[in-house]
């Protein structure tokens, strides 16, 4: 009898692990929950004004707020440069469908202020045409495209990534006078890279990347976009 009380325990606490597990919401929500947090924290890192509580609202929070199917327009987001209240981004998000040449054009005659605007970032989730892309081109400012699978995770807080610290045009002197060296004798990093794009980092630009682990011990480099 002992023995089947402790059975009953046990399956009644897996049951309970595997319940917590379960997402009764929608998939849809919790993609664009996700995407919108990492956008959020992509942001802050590149030195925007995010509020900290944005960051870290909850999914049952965002579900309530913006519902199992949210409103696209709803999850847009503006935000003014810290130290550059002049530098302003706009995040908009796509829907589900072929980014088509009439979907940059809805979207451009939506943008209030253009002349205002220093950067648009695109979410989409399906592919888009070459003939969008030559009318983002048409912009006057820069338009930076996401698929939203890869802002499902922050890849800056994985625990095996190294950290990445972006240097300022100072400290990119500083640190080619004391090496006595040009920016093309540094490592080179794609502007397509994973992190220079999270980063939005321009040609030019370098990165401080620090490696730390058991194996790596502590180990620093400096990467130049190109």
């Amino acid at each position: 009898m002992q023995n089947e009380d402790m059975d009953a325990d046990v399956e009644h606490n897996f049951g309970n692990c595997l319940s917590s597990l379960l997402d009764d919401g929608s998939l849809e929500s919790h993609r664009y929950y996700l995407a919108r947090r990492t956008m959020l924290e992509m942001l802050k890192d590149r030195g925007f004004a995010v509020p900290g509580v944005e960051i870290e609202v909850s999914l049952d929070e965002f579900r309530n707020k913006h519902g199992q199917m949210p409103d696209l327009d709803a999850l847009r987001i503006s935000s003014l440069h810290k130290d550059d209240p002049s530098i302003k981004v706009l995040v908009i998000f796509c829907g589900p469908s072929i980014v088509k040449v009439n979907v940059i054009r809805a979207i451009a005659t939506q943008i209030v202020n253009k002349d205002s605007l220093s950067r648009l970032i695109l979410v989409v989730q399906n592919k888009i045409t070459n003939q969008a892309l030559k009318a983002v081109d048409l912009f006057s400012f820069k338009v930076e495209i996401f698929q939203i699978t890869d802002l499902l995770v922050n890849i800056t807080r994985h625990e095996l990534k190294p950290k990445h610290q972006v240097l300022t045009d100072a400290e990119k002197e500083n640190l080619l006078k004391k090496y006595s060296i040009d920016e093309k004798q540094l490592p080179r990093m794609s502007q397509k890279d994973a992190i220079a794009r999270y980063y939005g980092l321009e040609k030019g630009q370098v990165v401080k990347v620090t490696y730390s682990g058991e194996l790596t011990q502590l180990h620093v480099t400096y990467r130049c976009v190109w």
